[in-house]
């Protein structure tokens, strides 16, 4: 029988076109696509064992309340069992999406109209979205290590909570800068925001693929005070490549959230679709042997593209990664222009995400999706190389 790696090192960009996914099939022609945030690996058997079962059941209306409640269940045992936080079934519910999340955390958990702190680079709909309710987006740029990993500024966000900002948007492990966040960062942030009456949004989407040994610790497991202040969103859909499927889940930790969900809850799960709930309660439960495989096959194409870009461009600078699938590398060794994207996609063929959409502190990087075969990673990195260095 075939391995997944030997299937996964067979892909073909023609292949994946035809899937029909955004990625792969945005007016680019045959540029090499390594942007949206989506991996070329399928997803989970347990995942098609349930959604095979959907289509013979024609299970393709509005959800029932028990297919919502074994979701819930099968998020709140993963949570227990993954990363010790023993959350009680009844605080977990349905989400269209994590910007669901967000929505929420600025609309109806934060004091109207209060900025929003957001740490840069950041995955862009934070800095885009709280704009659209007309909130102020504060930028606060992290901290480099000597290695290039990252680290929270908490002086500048006391600063900007002590001068009236109320949300500050987390995303654990991070997007675009691959960080895992100790507990001890956690319960630092966390009693930093608590002085100031302040929440936090915690994006963990991406926890499931913590990489070479880093564990994800959830802010609201951290302490009293991570619990008050914490808004957790999470799904499967990153881990197990689900985003078409509108699914998503908040977890509450307070007894005053818990009040407020009793009244706004009925409409902010709605959109949260079937399919999407049958099949995140399918990974979070069977899909753990799978994603063992993936997290493996990425951390070898974080260590090769690690190696190629030594050797072939040597002055760009890569964060360490100990999650996610998405690299963040500094090439203004090699150019001044701000924002390298649409360069890079005429004379290298590659499709990545130009840095300046993740703040400031992004222009003269990239962020570049490692999630992909080994061979078109080759490609992609021979590529950028070229281009840079031509």
């Amino acid at each position: 029988m075939t391995s997944n790696a030997e299937q996964w090192n067979a892909l073909t960009p023609e292949l994946l076109r035809s899937r029909g996914s955004n990625k792969w099939t945005a007016p680019e022609g045959e540029l090499l696509c390594a942007g949206v945030a989506e991996m070329d690996y399928g997803t989970a058997p347990a995942v098609l064992d349930e959604w095979a079962a959907i289509a013979e059941r024609l299970e393709f209306g509005y959800p029932a309340e028990s297919v919502a409640l074994e979701m819930n269940a099968a998020t709140a045992k993963w949570h227990r069992e993954q990363y010790g936080w023993n959350v009680d079934a009844v605080d977990v519910h349905p989400l269209p999406d994590v910007l669901k999340g967000l929505e929420l955390a600025i609309l109806e958990f934060s004091k109207p109209g209060a900025p929003v702190i957001v740490p840069t680079p950041a995955y862009m709909p934070f800095l885009m979205l709280p704009k659209t309710f007309g909130r102020e987006v504060i930028e606060s740029p992290m901290l480099r290590g000597d290695d290039g990993s990252f680290s929270l500024d908490l002086d500048d966000i006391a600063r900007h909570f002590a001068a009236g900002a109320n949300v500050f948007v987390l995303a654990n492990p991070g997007n675009p800068t691959g960080k895992v966040f100790t507990a001890d960062e956690l319960s630092a942030l966390a009693d930093v925001a608590d002085a100031h009456g302040a929440r936090i949004f915690s994006d963990e989407i991406h926890s499931p693929l913590t990489l070479f040994g880093n564990k994800h610790v959830p802010l609201a497991s951290v302490s009293d005070a991570g619990a008050r202040v914490a808004i957790t969103a999470t799904s499967t859909s990153k881990a197990f490549n689900l985003p078409g499927l509108k699914c998503a889940q908040i977890i509450l930790s307070n007894d005053a959230d818990r009040t407020l969900w009793e009244t706004i809850g009925w409409m902010a799960s709605h959109g949260a679709s079937t399919p999407g709930m049958r099949l995140n309660t399918a990974a979070y439960l069977g899909g753990e042997p799978w994603l063992g495989e993936v997290r493996e096959y990425i951390e070898g194409n974080i260590e090769y593209a690690r190696a190629a870009l030594a050797e072939l461009l040597p002055e760009a600078r890569m964060a360490p990664m100990q999650g996610t699938y998405l690299a963040w590398l500094d090439l203004r060794a090699y150019s001044d222009e701000p924002e390298l994207s649409e360069m890079l996609a005429e004379k290298a063929g590659i499709r990545v995400n130009g840095g300046v959409g993740y703040g400031a502190v992004g222009a003269g990087h990239i962020r570049v999706n490692l999630a992909t075969s080994r061979p078109i990673l080759e490609r992609i990195i021979a590529q950028l190389a070229a281009a840079m260095t031509a």
